[in-house]
């Protein structure tokens, strides 16, 4: 990936050397975009020595390939670590002053700030504003750490560790549809489509991620979702102006965190009762709800409470199992909004008895959502991989849309049926 570090001026500074030699020993290729400041606490020797690429914080220099704009079209991901208190005040407002800043206006990929202050300045109204002007427009803002600060001080305020700000960031590329985590450089960046904002004023709940049903303490009944489709929906709708509540079963630490600094609302679950409770109270408001998680259809009838142990020569015990409750069917029977739109999503593979599609089609029909959404699942599709292909059909089974590419061009394109659908506000 092409990756633009941006470094702003506080003692922290010294922790971007350590960011930049994990990327590129990572494969990515990094420039850094320092501030006038930052170079107070770091000279660019240093940062061009590690990265290969010259560094300044000047945008009139190299003014023939207008840097200004070239580095922030060109990105796949571009991450500010440490983000002082006045850089984040900088981006909020829109200002433009040096190339760090006119790169963030310019950026069309994920963009995540990593701040580091003293707990006072984290902590004033006025950066707290910031903060959230910033993660409404998309951007991810990982909260920082507490602990040992300037001086004698301790507190919130410590720019998290190089590992966690590199998997917050890499995270936030795979939700957006991004290049892979470990791609080398030269991806394409991620353009948000030209239907951005086509969600403005809407709620959304989005639910993602595997559902699991413990059997004892340490095992458990699951299944293979990573849950990377759903978040790229919650993501979608979040750049296209909603408000959004990702209900998450069971979904990796980085993916939840880069979501909730994109702005979305999250609640972690793990089984399926307690995704059905979750979503059901989050659609009271919602003018969609989108089913994308993998529900277990069935859980064990009872729980024990000590690991199971093998009994040699006895064999293993059967195992009862109860239905669970099809939830899907549930928001479409109950509609818990006037004229909420319920979109579902059907992982199949063919068998003897009809092709994936042919099966996506009766499950459209018995469920009666207003669309779903049908892929094929195993073999290294579907669940856990980068990419995603799906064919999107109404309650009457009919083909309305078909999407094929990274997890967010299938999101995008998903909604781009979606708000068809919607009534005007």
């Amino acid at each position: 990936m092409r990756i633009l570090l941006g470094v702003s001026g506080g003692i922290a500074a010294y922790k971007a050397i350590l960011l930049l030699r994990l990327l590129r020993e990572q494969g990515h290729a990094v420039r850094v975009l320092p501030t006038a400041s930052a170079l107070r606490f770091v000279g660019a020797p240093t940062f061009e020595a590690l990265s290969g690429e010259p560094v300044t914080p000047e945008v009139f220099e190299d003014v023939a390939h207008v840097p200004h704009v070239a580095l922030g079209q060109g990105a796949d991901l571009v991450v500010v670590a440490p983000a002082t208190a006045d850089l984040l005040a900088r981006a909020a407002t829109g200002r433009a002053d040096d190339l760090l800043t006119s790169t963030l206006l310019t950026a069309r990929c994920p963009v995540v700030m990593a701040p580091a202050m003293h707990t006072e300045m984290w902590e004033h109204p006025a950066t707290r504003a910031n903060v959230a002007t910033l993660r409404e427009r998309g951007v991810v803002v990982i909260d920082p750490a507490s602990g040992r600060l300037t001086g004698v001080d301790t507190g919130p305020g410590r720019l998290p560790e190089p590992e966690e700000i590199a998997r917050v960031a890499l995270a936030a590329v795979t939700a957006a549809g991004g290049p892979a985590a470990g791609a080398a450089a030269g991806g394409a960046p991620a353009v948000a489509g030209e239907e951005a904002g086509d969600l403005a004023g809407r709620t959304v709940v989005v639910s993602a991620g595997g559902t699991r049903e413990p059997l004892d303490p340490v095992r458990f009944i699951g299944n293979r979702s990573s849950g990377r489709q759903g978040v790229a929906l919650a993501h979608a709708a979040r750049a296209r102006g909603a408000r959004v509540t990702l209900v998450a079963a069971n979904l990796d630490e980085t993916l939840v965190a880069a979501a909730r600094g994109a702005g979305v609302e999250v609640e972690p679950v793990e089984t399926t009762m307690q995704l059905r409770d979750a979503v059901r109270r989050a659609a009271g408001g919602a003018d969609v709800v989108v089913m994308a998680a993998a529900v277990a259809d069935f859980r064990p009838a009872s729980v024990v409470d000590a690991k199971i142990k093998k009994v040699p020569g006895s064999g293993p015990a059967p195992i009862a199992l109860v239905e669970n409750p099809d939830v899907l069917a549930e928001l479409v029977r109950d509609r818990l909004r006037p004229g909420q739109l319920v979109v579902g999503f059907g992982a199949e593979t063919g068998d003897a008895h009809g092709s994936v599609l042919e099966h996506g089609k009766a499950k459209a029909r018995r469920k009666g959502a207003d669309l779903l959404a049908v892929n094929a699942v195993g073999g290294g599709r579907g669940f856990g991989a980068e990419t995603n292909d799906v064919t999107v059909l109404d309650a009457q089974g009919d083909v309305v849309a078909e999407a094929a590419g990274t997890k967010r061009e299938v999101a995008d394109a998903i909604w781009g049926v979606v708000t068809k659908l919607l009534p005007s506000m």
